[in-house]
């Protein structure tokens, strides 16, 4: 056995007992020890090597950083439906991105706008999205810190579920895609003598009826005629014939007119159609 002499042995006691195996290898600063002297750093092999004595506190925060890294907690967006992640990024980014209103939907309206989807919309579908959505997004169901991203998705959901569920607001937004705007050109009328009579025939129906029941003819023959237009725009659009669906968004004008003159007819009340 090798004999050490006294002085060597303190040092390589002291430093078999600085460098602990737990020890993390970077250089940890306790703020509780006291900095080392000239004299403990010419006993010390290194100076680089050297850790300052830690007291127990520090020790064991020391300690508990060797332990295994957990995996990062995840954002609260990660915990999210795709489709919550969806409207999130369409209400922050809306100004540069590609995205309509139809990707608001992505149960009702997977295909997106035609010419890859369908005009024609299964509105009970979107409504009942629409509402499971806005149950999710309201804001007074949010905490005060996301109180405001929550209603502005919410506020675009009411715009998208608006435009998308009435035929003619979503013939004029499609177009307004193509930079086409049909819905402030009040020029825009229809020369047909047969279309103009129905809506005056209408017109008189309407004022003329004393209970509900005498607008169900009329109702259902204008929701085949408004069915009937919407199939023209699918046409339309598939094709990227955009005066044959600007012509036909203007004939809708008239039809859907008549279902709103319907939706809000009161017994003795004068029916008023925009045109």
């Amino acid at each position: 056995m090798s004999t050490f002499c006294a002085r060597a042995l303190r040092q390589f006691t002291r430093t078999a007992t600085t460098r602990r195996p737990d020890t993390p290898r970077h250089r940890i600063v306790c703020p509780h020890a006291v900095p080392p002297t000239p004299f403990t750093s010419m006993r010390a092999v290194s100076t680089a090597r050297q850790v300052p004595r830690m007291c127990g506190r520090c020790r064991l925060s020391a300690q508990s950083t060797s332990s295994p890294r957990l995996p990062p907690t995840p954002p609260p967006c990660a915990a999210r439906s795709p489709a919550a992640r969806r409207f999130t990024q369409h209400s922050s980014h809306s100004s540069h991105s590609s995205q309509t209103l139809y990707s608001l939907f992505p149960e009702t309206l997977p295909d997106g706008p035609p010419p890859n989807g369908h005009f024609p919309i299964d509105r009970r579908s979107l409504r009942g999205e629409f509402l499971r959505l806005q149950s999710r997004f309201h804001p007074d169901l949010h905490p005060p810190s996301s109180k405001a991203q929550a209603a502005a998705t919410s506020a675009a959901l009411n715009n998208a579920y608006k435009t998308l569920s009435n035929p003619l607001l979503r013939a004029q937004y499609l177009l307004s895609l193509q930079g086409v705007d049909v819905a402030n050109d009040e020029t825009l009328k229809v020369e047909e003598p047969e279309l103009l009579a129905l809506v005056l025939e209408a017109h008189e129906t309407i004022e003329g009826a004393a209970c509900p029941a005498d607008l169900h003819a009329l109702s259902a023959d204008n929701e085949e005629r408004i069915s009937q237009s919407e199939h023209v725009l699918e046409t339309a659009f598939r094709k990227h014939d955009l005066d044959r669906a600007k012509k036909e968004a203007v004939r809708l004008r008239y039809w859907v007119n008549v279902r709103d003159a319907l939706s809000d007819w009161e017994e003795g009340k004068p029916a008023i159609l925009q045109h």
